[in-house]
C-alpha cells in the first residue's frame, strides 16, 4: 500500500471517530494524535492513532481495524467463531452460521461487526452483518460478509 498523503485530523473528526466507535463497539478510544492516511493504490482510508493503525474508513464510517479491536476490545457488535472457523476467517472467507457460536443481540443487518475467536477473544476479522444478531447463529448459509482480516495489506501496514 503506496501512501498518498498524511495529515493530522482535526478535533471535530476525532470527536466523530471517538463517539462513532463508542456508540457502536462500546470502546474508549482515547488518543493524543490522529492522522489520516490515504493511499494511491487503494480506496481504504486509514487513521493512524497515537501512530498505530487503529481505524479505518468502510463507506465512510469510521470502524476499528483489527489490531484496533485487539488493542481496545469492543463490548458490542462482537461476533463469536469456534476453532474451526478461524483459519477460514483469517484468510479473509465470509463468515458461515455452522462457525459462529455467539453474537450480540444488538446487531442490525448492514452492521460492521468484529470478528473474535472464542477461545482468547482475539479480533481475527471485520464484517458486515448480512443478518440481525439474533438470527446469526445457525446451521447454514452466509450470514456476515468479510471486509478486513488478519493478514491483509491493511493489517500489514506500519509506518
Amino acid at each position: 500500500m503506496q501512501v498518498k498523503s498524511r495529515h493530522h485530523l482535526r478535533s471535530d473528526e476525532v470527536k466523530e471517530i471517538e463517539t462513532t466507535l463508542a456508540d457502536a463497539l462500546g470502546v474508549d478510544l482515547d488518543g493524543d494524535s490522529y492522522e489520516l492516511v490515504e493511499f494511491t493504490d487503494s480506496d481504504v482510508e486509514l487513521v493512524l492513532v497515537d501512530g498505530d493503525p487503529l481505524v479505518f474508513y468502510v463507506d465512510e464510517e469510521p470502524f476499528l481495524t483489527v489490531r484496533g479491536a485487539n488493542e481496545h476490545p469492543p463490548s458490542k457488535g462482537v461476533v463469536t467463531v469456534d476453532a474451526g472457523a478461524i483459519s477460514f476467517v483469517s484468510d479473509g472467507a465470509d463468515i458461515m452460521r455452522p462457525g459462529i457460536t455467539e453474537a450480540d443481540e444488538s446487531i442490525a443487518a448492514g452492521d460492521l461487526v468484529v470478528i473474535v475467536e472464542e477461545t482468547h477473544g482475539k479480533a481475527l476479522a471485520v464484517g458486515r452483518a448480512l443478518e440481525p444478531g439474533s438470527d446469526l447463529v445457525g446451521d447454514s448459509g452466509k450470514v456476515v460478509e468479510s471486509v478486513h482480516h488478519v493478514g491483509d495489506e491493511l493489517f500489514e501496514f506500519s509506518v
